[in-house]
């Protein structure tokens, strides 16, 4: 028996339905090379979205990146740095700031990161802790922007005109603790994804047909985090009813 049994048997559902469970994974909080990024990089059989902080980056990781094979960037907020209150949640995109300000920093950032990076970077915001004012997503869409990624179902494919949502719902790593999760957490969240979805379980999102999402902070993984990631992407390549998007296709209008 393995602990892989609870997401072995959703996805020998699916397979016996004849349909396929799609998945994708992000990696956030990348900046500069490093021996994490390196481990993270051998695992890249398997199309990789890493969530890059403009600000923090520079030709190093460009240089780094240039013989990585199926790794797309994302652009992670601008600094990764929190504007919120003591007794907030951390925010970087969010409405203490006046718009126009927050607005022109990620105009900046993604200019650096197509700059850097060339066609490898793709027009997808992922907001650092996952959160953005709501006022700000409307005019994503004319800064360029094509994808927004946070945690969590989303409400809707298409979040506003122009401008594909697609969400992780696996966070490897407990914030409280800073630690792994813990593999039957991890399996069990992401086995429960596959059923809700399989299920067709709508209730004011559209969950049935938001690919699983799989997100990793490589800078912060302990040995059993590693250690989790590795079976994980080999359960799931090796299933012939789960199918990896690449980032190109999760965010495709």
């Amino acid at each position: 028996m393995s602990e892989f049994d609870p997401l072995l048997r959703e996805l020998d559902r699916w397979g016996e339905a004849g349909r396929q469970a799609t998945w994708w994974w992000r990696d956030d909080d990348a900046a500069q090379p490093s021996p994490e990024l390196d481990r993270l990089l051998q695992l890249c059989d398997t199309s990789l979205a890493l969530a890059v902080v403009p600000a923090a980056t520079d030709e190093k990781l460009a240089t780094r990146l240039q013989a990585a094979k199926n790794v797309s960037v994302l652009q992670h907020g601008y600094a990764h740095q929190n504007y919120a209150g003591a007794q907030e949640k951390k925010v970087e995109l969010g409405p203490q700031r006046p718009g126009q300000i927050v607005i022109g920093e990620l105009a900046t950032g993604k200019l650096r990161l197509e700059s850097l990076f060339g066609d490898r970077a793709l027009p997808v915001l992922v907001p650092p802790w996952n959160r953005i004012a709501l006022a700000l997503v409307p005019v994503l869409p004319e800064l360029g922007y094509r994808g927004l990624s946070q945690f969590g179902p989303r409400q809707r494919r298409i979040a506003v005109r122009g401008m594909v949502q697609s969400n992780c719902h696996l966070d490897l790593i407990d914030w409280k603790t800073r630690r792994f999760m813990g593999a039957a957490a991890a399996i069990s969240t992401l086995a429960k994804h596959f059923a809700l979805r399989y299920a067709g379980a709508v209730s004011q999102s559209d969950i049935a047909s938001e690919p699983s999402g799989v997100m990793s902070h490589h800078a912060v993984h302990d040995k059993e985090a590693w250690v989790f990631l590795e079976r994980l992407l080999a359960v799931l390549s090796a299933h012939k009813a789960a199918r990896v998007l690449s980032p190109t296709e999760v965010f495709a209008l």
